[in-house]
């Protein structure tokens, strides 16, 4: 009887600025695939990342990492791009998509040349508007095309929350829905501590929601770009695909009469395996959340408006 050949899972990082490399460092460390490819525009830049890691073998073993070109997407089993201009001290994600929206189209038309089953994996931002441009120039199935999301925000939410109570974020249980960007919000009525309200007062919570949300400002007023907690983030989506997990995460995805939401890519909490995006879960949001999800997709579908997709 003839057998199949046996393809070991590959992940492909597009971009190796700041979250290209953290994330692939991760995914090394975590021993998460076989096979890893960085690329990038420059690809000395990737060749030297790949060299850097791969002396570290000797101590992790188990990866075959090398910098690639776009035909190495032809095999991929996810591809992440994190390619484009980074954000700047006092620049806001939306103030990227002028700058970024070109380097997409480029970026997707080379990948969907040699690859049209794989998961896409945008981390780039503004990262709900390319994830809906990323979907229109593949062609891909929704389900294969996701953005990071509000994965990290609900991460800096709950540590935030776990912060105030002096109890384990990871036992936290509070998500932050809509863009990843200004126009996100916390859902309130449904935080928990082992299903018991937290118990803040307005003051407490307005302070722990602008904390979450002016995060990614601190950091890059701070230091320049963030880069390890996104990495995680990207990491934990990866094991739930290629572990076919089912675990539900809030990426970006396209929504289809979520909550009177349609035809914008948001973050929600979706069911995520080795199909993408199984399912997206429907929140019960109080009357002013939903009022809330309601303008920040409009606020995204009126930036997508002036695209040519």
């Amino acid at each position: 009887m003839n057998m199949a050949p046996f393809k070991p899972n590959r992940v492909v990082v597009i971009g190796t600025g700041a979250v290209g490399t953290t994330t692939a460092y991760t995914l090394l460390l975590r021993k998460r695939m076989p096979e890893l490819v960085l690329i990038d525009v420059n690809h000395q830049k990737a060749l030297g990342e790949a060299l850097d890691m791969n002396h570290g073998m000797p101590f992790v073993g188990g990866v075959k990492l090398w910098a690639g070109t776009y035909e190495d997407c032809r095999e991929a089993d996810i591809i992440i791009v994190t390619a484009g201009a980074s954000q700047k001290p006092g620049e806001t994600r939306i103030d990227l998509l002028r700058k970024n929206i070109s380097i997409f189209k480029d970026i997707i038309q080379k990948i969907t040349k040699y690859n049209h089953h794989a998961i896409l994996l945008i981390a780039t931002n503004p990262v709900d508007i390319l994830s809906y441009a990323t979907l229109k120039i593949s062609g891909f199935d929704r389900r294969r095309v996701i953005g990071s999301g509000t994965v990290l925000d609900s991460a800096r939410f709950r540590y935030l929350i776990g912060k105030h109570k002096e109890i384990d974020p990871r036992s936290i249980h509070g998500q932050i829905i809509g863009e990843h960007g200004d126009s996100e919000l916390p859902v309130w009525s449904l935080a928990n501590v082992a299903g018991i309200d937290l118990g803040f007062d307005e003051a407490e919570r307005k302070e722990i929601f602008e904390d979450t949300k002016n995060a990614a400002y601190e950091i890059i007023d701070a230091k320049g770009s963030t880069s390890y907690a996104i990495a995680l983030a990207l990491d934990r989506i990866v094991a739930s695909i290629l572990n076919n997990e089912g675990s539900v995460l809030n990426v970006s995805t396209l929504l289809n009469n979520y909550n009177g939401v349609s035809d914008v890519f948001l973050g929600a909490p979706c069911v995520v395996d080795r199909s993408g995006v199984r399912e997206v879960l429907d929140l019960p949001l109080s009357e002013e959340e939903q009022s809330l999800f309601q303008q920040s997709a409009d606020k995204l579908k009126s930036e997508i408006a002036k695209l040519e997709l």
